[in-house]
């Protein structure tokens, strides 16, 4: 499965569990309460106030890991 921006949070941490730890560092936070948050990568990301390309890049990024 491609990660693309729309995917949500939830999907992402089932298909990539280093995601977890990437987008920490980034300062977008995927778990609460032990579980994953709600919305789509695209949401979390905007929510912290990062940019279309920076979230293109975060995408990229993702799905190399």
């Amino acid at each position: 499965m491609e990660i693309t921006g729309d995917i949500t949070i939830e999907d992402l941490v089932h298909l990539k569990v280093n995601a977890v730890r990437y987008l920490a560092d980034k300062g977008i936070k995927c778990i609460a309460c032990g579980e994953p948050i709600w919305g789509t990568l695209e949401d979390a990301a905007k929510a912290k106030g990062f940019s279309d390309e920076e979230i293109e890049g975060f995408v990229r990024d993702l799905n190399l890991l």
